[in-house]
This record gives C-alpha cells, structure tokens and sequence, in this order.
C-alpha cells in the first residue's frame, strides 16, 4: 500500500513538473516566433526600400546587413554556448543517450537570439530546432530545481523538446509523438504522459499569446478513392530518393565548412548569410523559415516552373544555410521542399492520368510527410505534423503509404537518418576539443 501512495506521489510530482514545463516553454517559443515575425518583416521592408532607392545597386546593402546578422549569430553560439549552433536537436539527443552533458542555461539566451538574427537575417533554416532545444533546457532546469530524480530528470529533458515542438509547429500530438519516436525511440507511459500534458500546455499557452489559428490554411480535402493510392507511394518513392540527397547535401556543406576551418566561423556565418541577401534581393519571398513558399504552394498560386525553379534554390540553400554554425533547425525548410515535391509529381500525374489525380493540395501535404519521413525517418511525427498544422485528416492513408516507401528507399541505399549523422558528427567534434 505504501508503495502504491508513493508511486502515486511520484506521478503527481512529475506530472506537475511537466505541466510547469509546458507553460514556461509555451511563453518562450510564443516569444520566438512573434519575434522572427517581427524579422521577418523588417527584412521584406528593408529589401524592398533597398529595391526602391537603388534598383541597381540596393543589393549591396542587403548582403551587407544578412551577412553582419549571421556573424553576430555565430558569434554569440561560438563565444557563449558552442552547443547552441543548428538544430540542436541532435544535441538534445545525445543528452538523452548519456553521450554528451546537458546544454548550459546560456543555451537560451543564445539560441533565441542567435535564432532570430539568423532566421531573421534570410537563412533557410527553422524556428523548431530552437525551440526544442530551449524546451528541453527548460524542461530539465526545472526537474533539477524540484529535486527530481536522475531518471525524471530525462523525462523532462524529452517533454520539454516536445513541448518545443509543439508549440513551434501548433501541433500538440506531434510533439508528443516526436519524443517517442526520434528522441526515446521506444513506448514508455511516463515519457508519452508528461509529454502530452506539457506540449498540451505549451500550445495553450502559446494560442493564448499568439492567437488560436492553423499553421497552414488549407481548404478540407476529399477521401483519396483506392485507384488514386498507387500515386501516393509514387510521391513516397520520390521522396525517398530526394531525401538522401538532402541529407548529403547538408553532410556535405558541413564538411566544406570544416576545411575552411582556417576562416573564423564569423566570416564563414557572414559570407553565407550575404549571398542569402543577394537571393532576397532578387525575390524576398525565396528566403527565410519558408512559411510563405508552402503557403503559397498549397494554394496553388505559383506556375509549376516556379515551383520546380524554386525547390531547387531551396534545396541549396537549406544546405548552405545550415553550414554556417547559427542556431535554426531542418524540419521547416523539409516542409517546404515536400510541399513542392508534391505540387511538381501532381503536375506530372495529371498529364498521365487527369481522371484519377486528386487536388495538388493532397500531393502536397502528402509529400511534406513523405519527405519528413525520408529524412528524419520519423514517419509518424511527420505524418501528425502536417495533419495538424493544416488541419486535415483525410490524407492519413496516403500518407501512411507514401511514408512506408519513403523510408524504404533510403534505408535500401543506406542513408542513415540525418540526426544520426549529425549526432555523429557533433560527438567527434566534443571528443577533438577534450
């Protein structure tokens, strides 16, 4: 009996704890994202006075001030919280795996900051990979000053990155799923609870803040028939072919940032973020976490020439962003590349078969699932994702299809997940400054 009443002690504590967690994880992703909206702003109504006082020569100073943005960005990850630099998802990973110790409490400072002025500056990179990894900061900070044990403290670790996600995507489920699936890897119902009860909270809280509406405005969409299913594992299986490239695309731009380690990581930081200037120049809707480019791409607003155009400048400069050492994560730039993905594969269908090819929305929400799957290889949390940010859950056996083959092809050729590589990539780099 005595155990029972301190089991159930032990539950109330950490259920509470994650409840906390959740709160103080929602005010501060809330704070994130109104902030990079705010950035966001400011850099489109900088581009286009630059635009309009100098046509010919107004780039100059968007490069210029992208290219100052992401130096100071590195700087402060460089200076003050090494761990802070990308997604930092990695980071909270191996933490949970014993294999790295946790982040500092500068981790919050300098991934917020550092976040927006990258994020803020044009990066192709996303807000989500911050707030996961200020979410698990937060979440174990609190379980240490509650006293929790060793084991709790892991849990909150893993709520806390949920919570992140959660309130980053609006996607309470997701955040949840995401911690059994990418950072557990395994079911476990104190883990699955805690992390329910505070992305729960953290998307509240966050909705209290921010106002209560979809990440992604899409109209409902039909049941997909059974004739039209085989398409759908088309979109998978290129999906699963684009994903590997993807993958070593970015593997790729950090090893040449790391032979030109001779060059001080602020000036790395700063040559990229100014050809991302030159990009927003030409067309500012290009740059940035990509928000408006799904949007648009559900829509159905932009000419396929465009979409295929600008997949292909997104893909390059997701990897090139990614490189520079600034905090911002991967998951939100995957969303756009899969949108476009599945807007270009429903063009193509409809030329084959017209009569069976369901709304390029459904192409495209597919797809952002498929290249989730393909890339993180947590199908689950992508399929979650993308049905709750657009609010549609008509796709769910389409999706399931196109993710089974997404994850088929790359684990066929042997492309490991990209958090592996780069958790990989980030213990070796721990174990050379030891």
């Amino acid at each position: 009996m005595s155990e029972e009443i301190e089991e159930r002690g032990h539950w109330r504590g950490l259920g509470l704890a994650a409840l906390l967690a959740g709160a103080g994880v929602g005010v501060l992703a809330a704070a994130f994202r109104a902030a990079l909206d705010a950035a966001d702003r400011a850099r489109n109504a900088f581009i286009a006075l630059a635009k309009a006082a100098s046509p010919d020569w107004g780039w100059i100073g968007v490069a210029a001030s992208a290219a100052v943005a992401a130096a100071l960005a590195a700087w402060l990850v460089r200076r003050f919280a090494p761990e802070a630099a990308g997604s930092g998802i990695q980071h909270v990973e191996a933490v949970m795996r014993g294999d790295a110790p946790p982040a500092s409490d500068r981790v919050l400072p300098v991934k917020f900051a550092g976040g927006v002025l990258s994020i803020g500056a044009g990066l192709a990179l996303g807000r989500e990979g911050p707030t996961v990894q200020m979410g698990a900061t937060i979440g174990r900070r609190l379980g240490v000053w509650l006293g929790l044990a060793p084991g709790d403290l892991r849990v909150m670790l893993a709520c806390g990155a949920g919570a992140g996600l959660a309130a980053a995507f609006n996607a309470p489920v997701a955040g949840a799923a995401f911690v059994l699936e990418e950072l557990l890897r395994r079911f476990e119902i104190r883990s699955a609870a805690a992390s329910l009860g505070a992305s729960g909270v953290a998307i509240g809280v966050s909705r209290a803040i921010l106002g209560d509406r979809l990440d992604y405005s899409v109209a409902p969409l039909p049941d997909v028939g059974l004739g039209s299913l085989p398409l759908f594992v088309g979109v998978g299986l290129a999906a699963g072919l684009l994903g590997p490239l993807y993958n070593r695309a970015v593997m790729g731009a950090l090893a040449l940032a790391d032979r030109l380690a001779r060059w001080p990581v602020e000036l790395r930081a700063a040559g990229i973020g100014a050809a991302v200037g030159v990009v927003g120049f030409l067309d500012a809707r290009l740059i940035g976490g990509g928000d408006p480019i799904t949007q648009a791409t559900l829509d159905g607003t932009l000419a396929i020439p465009t979409v295929a155009l600008w997949l292909a400048a997104r893909f390059a400069l997701g990897a090139v962003s990614y490189a520079s050492a600034t905090p911002g994560g991967l998951f939100a730039p995957l969303l756009v590349l899969g949108a476009q993905l599945g807007v270009l594969l429903a063009a193509a269908s409809r030329l084959a078969v017209p009569s069976m090819t369901p709304p390029s929305a459904a192409f495209a929400l597919v797809g952002m699932a498929a290249l989730f799957a393909a890339v993180v290889r947590a199908p689950l949390t992508g399929i979650v994702l993308v049905t709750e940010m657009t609010g549609n859950a008509a796709l769910l056996m389409p999706m399931s299809l196109a993710a089974f083959a997404a994850i088929a092809v790359p684990s066929a050729l042997g492309n490991p997940p990209i958090y592996d590589s780069l958790r990989s990539r980030m213990l070796v780099a721990l174990s050379a400054r030891r």
